[in-house]
């Protein structure tokens, strides 16, 4: 397949449009905002759409730092998902190949999620001008989505209907290697579980009467005997985390009257991820009966595997295939191969195994991965999952970092500004524009990766994995808007 007259001009105007999102994107790097706190990354997405006459929604899902912005008018609507948070404690110097932090305990975009939001912004720009010149009936939606990682921004968001209008989504996500994303992924939940029992002093001598009722932070280490004996008899692609997250006090000689801890759990299906949820729930009542405690479990955000849609997928690496490797020059490469001296081997290896890609050489990825390496099931979870079970939804991964980086590392930020992480960028954004200007202009594809969908749901339907009465931990709106204006003007 080769590019036609409607991919040239996508790609024209995504060219006419890269400087102002490739800005943006840098500065998204520069405010490095975490989950639910990216009230300063919002404004800036927000006011370049708005400068290009795209219609904004604010708040959405009841998410301060949740948005969407529209262009177009009738049908079908195409979704862009856009992620711009950043990881805690993971502050870098942008192009210093030593671990330098730019500001010590500070947040860093560990994950290129300042890329992800630069492109799909520009992909977005590049079809309301491609759909204004050509009259073409459609409308394309960027869904700023927040709190990515780890906060399930968009679980929260699937639950509240967001996605509901949706013909079709489309995203991708910064990476080492160019390639198809039609992986699954886990499923994930967290629940919390807190122990409590009437306070009581500790028996200082063997003839001290025995106080009433037991001690909370006996109960989570009982709790926690049992479940790592449930690791035993769960699926081996299944994990069980644990963090305590209160013992209860420093004192030897008080008994603990309130203990919890929280545990994450991942399974390849959301099935079997509310299976092991009910086991471990039975496992806390168990600890709670022999401590002669009270237990409380709450879950506290959750995300479903990924159903990547194979129509969608299909016509994505077409159009990949189509433009080709990302144009990168001399001056990139010597720069990588600087970069690529400051990785460890023993993670060289590793990240580039989970997604099947063992073996390249170069130290920028100059090819396009074979659907066939690419193995079935990504041992991550994302919130693009949940996505993924109420519309028709694929993605893909563009290089932007040397071969072999790992994700959530000093190295990845280090490259975040880099002149190779700025063309895969863009890269993405024209794979983006060029699968939906595709579907605007095919109904029947947008029909069968509807079909295809509901053949899914047929099978299994939705359920949101996050309850109706647990919300966001949102952080007040004053309180960091500020906080962002003061690192703005540092």
């Amino acid at each position: 397949m080769s590019l036609n007259e409607r991919d040239h001009r996508l790609i024209a105007h995504t060219q006419a449009l890269e400087d102002e999102c490739l800005r943006l994107s840098d500065r998204l790097f520069d405010l490095a905002e975490t989950a639910y706190d990216e009230y300063a990354s919002v404004e800036r997405q927000i006011d370049l759409l708005r400068q290009h006459g795209f219609v904004i929604t604010r708040d959405i899902g009841g998410l301060p730092t949740a948005f969407v912005a529209e262009a177009g008018s009738g049908g079908p609507v195409i979704g862009l998902l856009g992620e711009y948070d950043a990881l805690p404690q993971l502050s870098q110097q942008a192009g210093v190949w030593q671990a330098r932090a730019a500001c010590v305990g500070a947040a860093g975009h560990g994950c290129g999620h300042h890329l992800l939001g630069g492109a799909t912004v520009l992909a977005a720009l590049a079809l309301q001008r491609w759909l204004a010149e050509t009259g073409r009936a459609g409308r394309v939606r960027y869904h700023g989505c927040p709190a990515e990682e780890g906060g399930a921004g968009k679980t929260f968001l699937v639950r509240a209907g967001a996605f509901d209008e949706l013909d079709a989504a489309l995203t991708w996500h910064p990476a080492s290697i160019l390639a198809l994303d039609a992986m699954s992924s886990l499923a994930t939940l967290h629940a919390r579980f807190r122990f409590t029992v009437r306070a009581a002093g500790s028996a200082e001598d063997t003839t001290a009467t025995p106080q009433p009722g037991g001690s909370a932070r006996d109960a989570v280490m009982l709790m926690n005997v049992g479940a790592n004996y449930l690791r035993e008899h769960i699926a081996s692609d299944a994990r069980l985390h644990y963090a305590v997250i209160d013992a209860g006090g420093n004192a030897p000689d008080v008994v603990q009257a309130s203990s919890e801890v929280v545990y994450q759990i991942r399974a390849a299906r959301l099935g079997e991820v509310r299976a092991l949820y009910q086991r471990l729930h039975k496992i806390a009542e168990g600890a709670a009966l022999m401590s002669g405690t009270h237990v409380l479990a709450r879950v506290d955000k959750a995300m479903s595997n990924m159903r990547p849609n194979g129509v969608l997928s299909d016509l994505l690496y077409a159009r990949m295939a189509a433009l080709g490797p990302v144009p990168f020059d001399a001056v990139d490469r010597a720069l990588a191969a600087v970069t690529r001296g400051s990785l460890r081997p023993e993670d060289i290896g590793p990240s580039l195994a989970i997604f099947g890609a063992e073996g390249i050489a170069d130290n920028l990825h100059s090819a396009l991965l074979p659907r066939e390496r690419m193995p079935a099931l990504l041992p991550a979870s994302t919130d693009v999952g949940d996505v993924s079970w109420v519309t028709p939804t694929a993605r893909f991964m563009a290089p932007c970092f040397v071969v072999g980086t790992p994700f959530h590392s000093w190295s990845m930020v280090a490259q975040g500004k880099s002149t190779f992480a700025h063309k895969g960028m863009v890269h993405a954004a024209r794979i983006l524009a060029l699968g939906a200007g595709a579907l605007f202009d095919d109904p029947a594809l947008l029909r069968r990766a509807r079909a295809e969908l509901e053949a899914g749901a047929a099978q299994e339907a939705y359920v949101c994995p996050i309850p109706q009465d647990i919300a966001p931990p949102l952080k007040p709106r004053r309180a960091t808007a500020e906080a962002a204006a003061q690192r703005s003007e540092r």
